[in-house]
């Protein structure tokens, strides 16, 4: 099969394209056809392999999983002997965390892993990328800062791919939301759900006096010292990108004070947790209350132009991996 290997750490060119021996599923694995994959934020920081702390858990020297990606959408092939949730034909999407290997046209997923039959009512590129903003802001909203009905929540980077979805899953669970973007992308959070707009290139949030119950900083463009007059007296800032201030923060608002600075690694919760996070995530795009926003799609060829595009830092919503023609 052909799959996107990284041998070391580097530039997007350090992505090669080549002939790999086809995953052989186990007892209790299925294996799925790839028709769509998605190309994330933190898949390109992962191939620079900084920050180095990361190498801890990606690999020293070089990336130890050595095809990227986790998020997939699909066609089961062939299953275990022991599978009994799934069989052969069903569409699949789902999450491959512990050994990644998305970008390539097979993987092998177990049938208790992060993984579900994709509703019927959307694509396979749209099912391809519930992995990375869905269910990272599905955590970061329900259970890190447990949103409730009428909060007023503030979202930092709304037009990105945990922005789109945040916008979406806040006003599902009844928030007042103000979002935070581009020019360009304001007219799109709106169509989102977003009540209020503030265009970053023109106004600093933190200066407007307006405070929220929760900040969603999505893209770690702020800090909870720059927020802390923006939130109420039990507020939160919550933030996906973890950084040396922000570890400081959680470890002293823990102890002093009544606002919060708060972090969660999505990917280290448990199986289970996250599957239920992917559960609830299909039933409202079945529902029609939540949809990916989706900016460009890209060959498994053209896999170092979606990175280098992606770091240009204006993508809206979500890059795709398109792998097989439908």
């Amino acid at each position: 099969m052909k799959a996107i290997i990284t041998t070391k750490y580097g530039s997007p060119d350090v992505l090669q394209l080549r002939n790999v021996e086809k995953p052989v599923p186990k007892d209790n694995e299925v294996l799925i056809k790839i028709y769509a994959a998605t190309i994330t934020t933190a898949g390109t920081m992962m191939r620079t392999g900084y920050p180095l702390i990361g190498r801890l858990f990606m690999g020293l020297t070089k990336p130890k999983n050595a095809i990227a990606g986790t998020g997939f959408s699909g066609k089961i092939e062939a299953i275990g002997e022991k599978v009994q949730l799934f069989k052969i034909g069903d569409s699949v999407f789902g999450e491959s965390l512990f050994h990644f290997g998305t970008h390539a046209e097979y993987v092998c997923i177990e049938e208790e892993g992060i993984i579900a039959l994709k509703p019927e009512n959307i694509s396979y590129e749209e099912a391809a990328v519930v992995g990375d903003g869905h269910i990272t802001s599905m955590n970061f909203l329900k259970k890190l800062a447990k949103i409730k009905v009428g909060q007023r929540i503030l979202i930092n980077g709304a037009s990105g791919s945990l922005g789109t979805a945040a916008v979406q899953i806040a006003k599902h669970f009844g928030a007042e939301i103000t979002a935070v973007c581009s020019t360009r992308n304001l007219e799109l959070v709106k169509s989102l759900g977003a009540d209020n707009v503030i265009d970053y290139t023109h106004e600093d949030f933190t200066n407007n006096g307006k405070t929220y119950d929760i900040i969603y900083d999505t893209v770690g463009k702020s800090t909870f010292a720059k927020c802390k007059n923006s939130l109420t007296k039990n507020g939160a800032f919550i933030s996906p990108v973890l950084s040396m201030s922000l570890l400081f923060q959680m470890v002293k608002t823990a102890i002093f004070g009544s606002k919060k600075a708060l972090f969660s690694a999505t990917g280290t919760l448990p199986i289970e947790t996250i599957r239920t996070f992917l559960i609830e995530i299909k039933e409202l795009m079945e529902n029609g209350q939540l949809r990916s926003v989706i900016d460009r799609h890209y060959s498994l060829e053209q896999v170092a132009d979606a990175h280098r595009y992606i770091e240009t830092g204006h993508k809206t919503g979500n890059v795709v991996l398109s792998i097989k023609k439908k």
